[in-house]
Parts: C-alpha cells; sequence; structure tokens
C-alpha cells in the first residue's frame, strides 16, 4: 500500500489498510469490466487526488470515486450485473434496492459490512465503490442553478423520505414499518430526478456535471476535454484512467493540491465500523 503512514485519532492503522485492501480488489473487477466492454471511466475527486500526490490512496482516506460520461455509466448499468452473477459484488442503485436514496451507484462486496460515520440508512451495507455520472448541462449560469435547484429538491425529498438521518433516534421508523405507499412515492420522485439529470442527454453541449458532487456546484463541472481525454497512471499496484488535464481539474478543486493537508484534518471520514467475512476489523 501507500508509503504514507498516519494514525487516525485513535483506529489502527489495520481498519484503513482492510478497507484499501478490499477496495483495490474492487476496483481491478470493475476495471476488468469496462476494459472488456469498451466502457470509459476514470478516478475523480480525492482518489483522483491521491493517485496524483500518493499513487495510490491518500493514506487516511476511506472511499474510492469513478466518473462516467451518463453513456458509459447506462452501459456499465447494463453489463454489471450480468457480470456479478454468482459473485460476491452487488450494483447497489435507486432501482435495484429501494432503501437506496442517492443518484449514483456503488459496488458492494457482500462479504463485507460497514456503518458509515453520521449516515443511518436501510439500504444494503457492504465496503464500496462510488461510480458518478456526468451529465451535460447548459453553459449559462441562472439555467444551471435553477436546474440543479429542481434535483435538490426531489434528492432532500427521497432522503428524508427513505429515514436517512445523521443519528439513529428513537423516533425514527424501522424498515419493515415502511408503506408500499411510501415505495411508490420515493419510485416517482426517483424517476422525476433521474428526468431532471438527464434533461440535456441530446443536446449539443460541452460541459458536465457530477450533480451528486460534494463540492461547489462549479468544482465538478468539467468541459468535454478534461471528461473524455483520458491517459492512465498508477494507482497502488494497478493502471487506471485518470484525466489527461488532471492538473486543472485538481487545482479547481483543492487549489495547491501537492500540500498535505495539518495533521488534525488527516482522518477518515466515512466509515466507522468495518466486518469482513463476519469478524470485525478495528
Amino acid at each position: 500500500m501507500s508509503q504514507f503512514k498516519y494514525q487516525t485519532r485513535g483506529k489502527i492503522m489495520s481498519q484503513i489498510d482492510e478497507l484499501h485492501r478490499i477496495e483495490l480488489e474492487t476496483l481491478k473487477v470493475i476495471i476488468d469490466i469496462c476494459n472488456r466492454h469498451q466502457i470509459k471511466y476514470m478516478l475523480i475527486g480525492g482518489t483522483l487526488l491521491g493517485a496524483i500526490r500518493h499513487n495510490g490512496f491518500i493514506p487516511w482516506d476511506d472511499d474510492v470515486d469513478l466518473g462516467m460520461t451518463r453513456e458509459n455509466y447506462d452501459k456499465f448499468a447494463r453489463i454489471a450485473p450480468l457480470e456479478f452473477q454468482r459473485s460476491h459484488y452487488f450494483m447497489q442503485t435507486a432501482d435495484t434496492d429501494p432503501n437506496f436514496a442517492f443518484s449514483y451507484m456503488k459496488i458492494l462486496d457482500t462479504n463485507t459490512y460497514i456503518e458509515e460515520k453520521n449516515n443511518v440508512n436501510d439500504a444494503r451495507k457492504g465496503i464500496f465503490i462510488d461510480i458518478f455520472p456526468f451529465d451535460l448541462v447548459p453553459r449559462q449560469p441562472e439555467i444551471r442553478s435553477a436546474v440543479y435547484n429542481r434535483f435538490k429538491i426531489n434528492d432532500t425529498a427521497i432522503l428524508l423520505r427513505l429515514g436517512y438521518n445523521v443519528i439513529k433516534t428513537p423516533f425514527r421508523r424501522d424498515a419493515r414499518e415502511k408503506s408500499l405507499d411510501l415505495f411508490l412515492s420515493v419510485a416517482k420522485l426517483k424517476e422525476r430526478r433521474e428526468k431532471i439529470m438527464r434533461l440535456y442527454d441530446n443536446e449539443p453541449f460541452h460541459h458536465y456535471k457530477n450533480y451528486a458532487s460534494q463540492y461547489a456546484y462549479d468544482k465538478e463541472v468539467l468541459s468535454q476535454a478534461e471528461l473524455t481525454e483520458l491517459t492512465t497512471h498508477r494507482f497502488e499496484n494497478l493502471e487506471v484512467s485518470i484525466p489527461k488535464h488532471y492538473d486543472r481539474i485538481l487545482t479547481r478543486m483543492y487549489g495547491d493540491y501537492m500540500q498535505l493537508p495539518p495533521e488534525k484534518d488527516r482522518i477518515s471520514k466515512h466509515i466507522d465500523i468495518v466486518i469482513i467475512n463476519g469478524k470485525v476489523i478495528n
């Protein structure tokens, strides 16, 4: 694994190392599917930053993010379930898991179980890799803002109706208490959200947005060249696809991205409890 070693606020490194090991195995499977079916993908966000700054994982980062154009994302979504038959992987989307609220997919290792920090929900859980679709958006800021606001209204409604919470509370509805009517209403919201994201599928635009991005809107709007012109780079023991214009993208997102953050900020942000093959990893 990475040459960088840090302690993460009381968590011994074996947990993050095991997370990285499973994520790397999953990433290898995803890359194999993409290569065999001519599906283009790329590292994005902190995973791209890790590839450039560390030649692998950011030592304290506990997830992996990939991006695809909508066309490639849809192709992967059609093929992956067939590839995962008789395997221990599950493609989790708003359609394949009714309790899953997000607008992107996760590839779960079903031999594992996790609990995330500040994210209580009833969706299936396991060590995962996130795959985000990038959708076409117009150039005009006022139109972008209006469409994004519509997306966020529906996205937030889905999260609330499916009971996504920061912490467990005694008032939170048990998964078994959710009615068919609730799932039907959520399905309509999911369909509406998807249509908003795909609104400009057939337009001759040249900019793409990751609607589910955790960053400020413009930080993860990519030009056609930034999204489609790819190269390869080392990530741990793998050769992976990254944007050719990674410097421009990372500078926009992080500023001086080669500068390490203060030591107090070198903490894992997502994962709390990890179970692999029935064994709790501390």
